[in-house]
């Protein structure tokens, strides 16, 4: 069979949709400043879809230290890789300053999050290894196992139980090869909103050989007494061996960094194939995360102000009857029960007549049945923007309910 003609017939889970869903429901475009309310179709939006968690992106300060960074340097500097002729004295102090923040020795400068991850479980392990895993872990981790020689035994979400018993499959695997484990979970997990058991995690190295990797891209800036990350938060800061952030959340900007000790980051810095190969970040968003993390670190009422928007929209939903799932986190899932149908007819009802913006997940990323609206507080939110939300998912609640949806068929303009 042609490939292209293989392609046609299989779009793929999401992709089968698009001739419907493409502007709509999939890759919509909201337009106007980044912000709380933003225009969709023309109209303004009550925006729960950005992970822009401290509200960085048009801080007045963090505006003006990018438009210096391009000013001063512009988008092509530094030119080529890291390792080749793209190192820059600010590179390295982003890197040091991570570093402290987080709790580990040193940090390495990632072009993407995604790509990063990949590149990391690539870097870490070879085919004598066995990796144990989530069974909930990020499709970038997934991506990564999928280029592992080795083993890998996966656990079921946050079941430490299970946890221990692949532990002990690997333990004896490695025993024979020679290899080591690799243990890679989650700080916060971005569909669910579950803390990954991290302390729980670590008290397994009691009975275990093994290292852990922590992807922390929601727990990140959201999560500790300091925004440090889910490992402060749980107190586990020296147990976690490698720590993975990412930039694209409470940053509000582009890249990612993993921290750990001297030895392995700089192994990082010479094995990581996918920044060996690939041009340097950008000075001037090199400079603006500076400031950034300056922000993160010295306004912390930006991070009381997130929570105190997550606490009144989850609260206000439980006390409405709303299932939120297993939630410890600001990631807020509000889950029903519906078809595709359902979920597409709830997503425009709230986009057109209530002016509610929130971003729907269905199957596969979710199992058959439920329908997920997935809700992203901000500090930049305010407590009337919560209100509002409430009343709406109340409102269409009870459509869901009585068979509205079922009943009236909606025309997307």
């Amino acid at each position: 069979m042609d490939i292209f003609d293989k392609i046609a017939k299989h779009m793929g889970p999401l992709g089968q949709h698009h001739k419907w869903s493409h502007g709509y429901f999939s890759f919509p475009k909201l337009e106007g400043e980044i912000a709380p309310h933003m225009q969709f179709k023309g109209k303004e939006h009550l925006v729960w879809s950005l992970n822009n968690y401290l509200g960085l992106a048009n801080h007045p300060e963090v505006r003006k230290a990018d438009e210096q960074g391009a000013a001063e340097f512009g988008m092509a500097y530094p030119m080529g890789a890291r390792m080749m002729s793209g190192n820059t004295k600010y590179h390295e102090q982003l890197e040091q300053e991570l570093a402290a923040f987080v709790g580990k020795e040193d940090a390495f400068l990632l072009n993407y999050g995604y790509q990063g991850m990949v590149s990391i479980i690539d870097a870490l392990v070879d085919r004598n290894d066995v990796i144990v895993y989530d069974g909930e872990s990020h499709a970038c981790i997934i991506d990564g196992l999928r280029l592992h020689m080795g083993k890998r035994f996966v656990y079921q979400h946050n079941d430490i139980a299970g946890a221990r018993k692949q532990l002990e499959r690997a333990t004896k695997l490695t025993n024979e090869s020679g290899g080591g484990i690799l243990l890679i979970t989650e700080g916060v997990f971005g569909m669910s909103g579950a803390q990954g058991k991290l302390k729980e995690i670590v008290d397994l190295k009691k009975d275990f050989n093994f290292r852990i990797l922590v992807d922390d891209a929601h727990g990140f800036g959201t999560m500790g007494k300091t925004g440090a990350g889910t490992h402060e938060e749980q107190d586990c800061i020296d147990g976690i061996d490698v720590y993975f952030g990412t930039f694209a959340k409470s940053m509000a900007g582009i890249g990612a960094f993993v921290a750990s000790t001297v030895e392995i980051t700089n192994f990082f810095r010479y094995n990581m194939r996918s920044q060996t190969f690939a041009k340097s970040l950008p000075m001037p968003m090199v400079i603006g995360l500076l400031k950034r993390l300056e922000l993160l670190k010295s306004q912390p009422e930006l991070k009381d102000k997130l929570w105190e928007i997550a606490m009144a929209l989850q609260k206000g939903l439980r006390e409405r009857g709303f299932d939120l799932g297993i939630t410890n986190s600001v990631v807020t899932p509000v889950f029903l029960k519906g078809d595709l149908s359902d979920a597409t007819a709830i997503t425009y009802d709230l986009r057109a007549h209530y002016g509610i913006f929130c971003s729907i997940v269905m199957y596969p990323v979710i199992p058959k049945g439920l329908i997920e609206l997935r809700l992203i507080p901000t500090a930049v939110h305010t407590l009337d923007d919560v209100q509002r939300t409430l009343d709406a998912f109340s409102e269409v609640a009870k459509k869901l309910e009585s068979g509205y949806y079922k009943e009236n068929k909606f025309e997307i303009a």
